[in-house]
């Protein structure tokens, strides 16, 4: 069985490593731990395609050590146990190293099942995840590791790639693959920073591109057929859906209509309309809020019929949205009144009502002065009359401020002048 193209350009030297020159150039972190030979215990954080697995399998060959590796998606308690059984044989007599991928996968009990041994120097461990370790990763783990972060290489990284991969494709087969350099460079764009995605276009494209008398030709047309929508780097239970929705909700509250729209479009690219709607709803109340309170009945409209039509139609509704959130005047004013408040409740500073406000209209033998007292705001001059609303222990205490749009400062003005009276 032919190995794919991927395993066969593998960087065998650091030097042939794409990108990652921030932890792996000259005098770099990472590149002085490796050659130094003393390797500890890591965890690479990054997206898939970044040189994760290239990196562990030249530390493993460098040092001389025993390279076990395991998936987290399907490895067992089992699989580590027959790492473990390793230690103090022939085999591993160099030192075990275990390279466990995607170990976000790995449950509390099995990343415990290797404390010990990580823990002691029997093991060493390197660990990837596309996943921030700080959150999917056991703390203890994180405690006895050291963590480097893996980021996407820039696509003029990748088009070096992209070249050697044809070349040893043409050297493998014996054909001339006929390319121009804007056909590598859609190919270094299209695959998103994802080195093993770039080399799998090359793969495609030299089985489907045009075969003349003078060998293959690969045309910018045909990789950006098979790279359609590879750019999209996007799961809706990773990092990326964060950022994206992070992404979105700053430029609208940043009030850039054309970023927000981007992130937008990233969102409906990727066919996830649920969570763009859902975001819409709640940034027209956080970060448009009383400065404009008819946003969310709006935005719900929006997000209601692009719900109703479904892609692609619904683009057009929820790009409504983005727009009229992001160029809508802002306001966190009501935000940040509940924050206050919530603050309060959960601290647990009061649990008392004042007696006006009770659900209740006798008073028992323990009250001294019997009555309710409540004031029915509507039976006096402007819907409003004077009385103790909070409760003993906070009287006084301010949640709410107006803020300073034209929407807050006429209902600051209004009740100024209202309760002025009282």
């Amino acid at each position: 069985m032919a190995s794919p193209l991927a395993d066969m350009i593998r960087p065998e030297t650091l030097d042939d490593v794409v990108g990652q020159k921030h932890i792996l150039g000259e005098g770099k972190p990472l590149r002085r731990i490796i050659e130094s030979g003393h390797i500890p215990n890591m965890i690479f954080y990054g997206p898939s395609g970044t040189g994760k697995t290239t990196v562990a399998r030249i530390i493993a060959s460098n040092t001389n050590m025993s390279l076990h590796k395991l998936n987290g998606t399907s490895a067992s308690v089992a699989d580590i146990k027959a790492v473990i059984s390793d230690i103090g044989t022939f085999a591993g007599e160099n030192g075990i190293l275990l390279y466990l991928d995607e170990i976000q996968y790995f449950n509390k009990k099995q990343q415990q099942s290797l404390l010990e041994y990580i823990e002691n120097g029997d093991i060493t461990l390197i660990a990837s995840t596309t996943e921030n370790p700080y959150f999917s990763v056991f703390g203890a783990v994180i405690s006895r590791s050291t963590v480097f972060e893996f980021k996407s290489p820039d696509h003029t990284e990748v088009k070096k790639a992209v070249i050697r991969a044809f070349e040893k494709l043409s050297e493998k087969n014996g054909i001339k693959y006929i390319f121009d350099d804007k056909t590598a460079e859609n190919i270094a764009v299209g695959c998103g920073g994802d080195v093993r995605k770039a080399v799998n276009t090359v793969e495609l494209a030299a089985l489907s591109g045009d075969v003349t008398k003078d060998g293959v030709i690969i045309t910018p047309e045909l990789v950006s057929q098979l790279a359609q929508r590879s750019s999209m780097r996007y799961d809706r239970d990773g990092d990326q859906h964060y950022d994206i929705l992070s992404a979105l909700q700053k430029s609208i509250r940043g009030s850039d209509e054309n970023a927000a729209l981007h992130y937008a479009a990233r969102l409906m690219a990727a066919g996830d309309i649920i969570s763009l709607s859902r975001r819409l709803l709640v940034i027209a109340s956080e970060d448009i809020g009383l400065a404009y309170p008819n946003a969310a009945v709006i935005v719900k409209s929006c997000v209601d019929s692009a719900l109703q039509l479904g892609l692609p139609e619904a683009r057009i509704p929820l790009a409504q949205a983005v727009v009229l959130l992001a160029t809508a005047p802002k306001s966190n004013s009501a935000y940040e009144a509940i924050n206050s408040a919530m603050a309060d409740v959960e601290a647990g500073l009061a649990k008392s009502f004042p007696r006006c406000l009770q659900n209740k209209h006798f008073d028992g033998d323990d009250v001294k002065i019997k009555g309710q007292f409540y004031k029915y705001p509507h039976a006096f001059p402007d819907h409003w009359v004077k009385q103790q609303y909070m409760p003993d222990e906070l009287i006084g205490k301010v949640y709410y401020n107006y803020g300073d749009n034209k929407q807050e400062q006429s209902a600051k003005a209004y009740w100024e002048k209202i309760k002025g009276k009282g």
